[in-house]
């Protein structure tokens, strides 16, 4: 069984160059590709990325989102604005958890966090 996470894009060229870039640090790359889905994956055992073309812009708020562990969570979210992403929350807090809220340049909601610091689980 593998989970493949599926996200709807417009320009699903422009979509793979930001989500690869985000996603570096746990190799992902390019693996299958036609028209319209494009995934990314990882020789690890991380979910599959299935990226789809849909001719509509994103309506709403997403039901389901990633959230991204990190250790630097000041630099990780510069990093990614760099990269195109918008800062949608300011910081937030919840049980030790801290995180912002971003936007992939479609629009799509992610989380950034980092957990509390005696923490082994995800949020």
């Amino acid at each position: 069984m593998e989970i493949v996470v599926t996200l709807d894009c417009i320009d699903i060229e422009a979509q793979a160059g930001f989500w690869l870039n985000v996603l570096r640090p746990l190799g992902y790359r390019r693996a299958f590709d036609a028209p319209p889905y494009l995934s990314l994956t990882t020789p690890s055992s991380a979910p599959t990325l299935l990226l789809q073309e849909v001719p509509e812009a994103k309506q709403g708020k997403n039901r389901m989102h990633l959230d991204v562990r990190v250790e630097d969570l000041p630099a990780e979210v510069e990093r990614l604005e760099q990269l195109g992403a918008r800062r949608l929350s300011t910081e937030l807090t919840e049980h030790g958890f801290r995180w912002f809220v971003l936007a992939d340049p479609e629009g799509n909601e992610f989380c950034v966090f980092v957990p509390p610091p005696t923490s082994g689980s995800a949020r």
